[in-house]
């Protein structure tokens, strides 16, 4: 009799423990669609009236666009995460004669630019000042302005895996008032911090391009159809939104997929093809 009430006792307990991780992953389960769901309500991209966009850099990946007629006469572009191509800031330097600031503590590799200037930094962006191993880390605001460009007139491209939300969050409010164009592109869904920093923007900056990177594709991200997405935002204070647009804008086709091989993943949007 003892045995079976301790056999018993066991069966109950181990039932017991399997509905309690059973609920705990649904709850963990609906807590993560809720956070994706919160991202996905932040990136819905606006059209502007006056954005002329233009596609900046590679063909593929390494391309971002940007409202052409919105760049105003710049002093300098910074390009945060470089890699061996930097097509992006190459065309910058050439089309509008100014130096890029390039930062990279991950790959020693020093893109060229026939025809432009580039100034490599072998650190990275983040949100405080040292080191991270044997990685130089240092943020925004301080490498603007070791370079002299405070207040001056600057663009951004950023693709740094992940590092930008903590580095948008420890940026002052004032020097990303005063940046007209930032262009990047973002990684993550499950992080409450990726709400915080998209408000955070957007306090400042219209979302006026959204597209999703096909190498990220997958399921898990839902309802995002991929982890890494570029995004576009123009300063509010140069930008003029169209109330008459449909919302959330529609894809412009200047955006291309990162492979051109593999299967692209894109949201429908109003004027979308299916």
């Amino acid at each position: 009799m003892k045995r079976t009430f301790i056999r018993i006792t066991l069966v109950i307990l181990l039932f017991t423990g399997a509905v309690i991780i059973v609920i705990g992953a649904l709850v963990r389960h609906a807590a993560g669609r809720k956070l994706r769901e919160a991202i996905l309500g932040e990136l819905q991209p606006v059209a502007l009236k006056n954005c002329t966009f233009k596609r900046f850099g590679s063909a593929n990946d390494g391309g971002y666009l940007m409202c052409e007629n919105l760049i105003e006469l710049l002093d300098a572009g910074y390009s945060y995460g470089v890699g061996s191509n930097d097509d992006w800031g190459c065309e910058v330097s050439r089309r509008y004669h100014v130096p890029v600031q390039q930062y990279d503590c991950f790959d020693p590799a020093r893109p060229t630019c026939d025809g432009g200037t580039f100034v490599f930094h072998n650190e990275c962006v983040g949100d405080r000042t040292g080191y991270s191993g044997s990685r130089f880390f240092d943020t925004l605001q301080n490498q603007i302005r070791r370079n002299g460009d405070t207040g001056r007139r600057l663009i951004i491209k950023m693709d740094i895996e992940g590092a930008e939300w903590d580095s948008l969050l420890a940026a002052p409010d004032d020097l990303l008032a005063s940046i007209p164009q930032i262009t990047m592109e973002m990684h993550g869904f499950d992080d409450p911090k990726i709400v915080e920093a998209l408000r955070k923007l957007k306090r400042n900056f219209y979302l006026v391009n959204l597209h999703f990177n096909n190498w990220s594709c997958t399921s898990r991200a839902a309802p995002l159809p991929a982890w890494a997405y570029q995004t576009h935002w123009v300063n509010k204070r140069i930008g003029v939104l169209d109330p008459d647009a449909p919302f959330p804008a529609p894809l412009s086709p200047l955006n291309a997929p990162d492979s051109p091989t593999w299967p692209d993943c894109q949201l429908r949007t109003p004027g979308s093809k299916p």
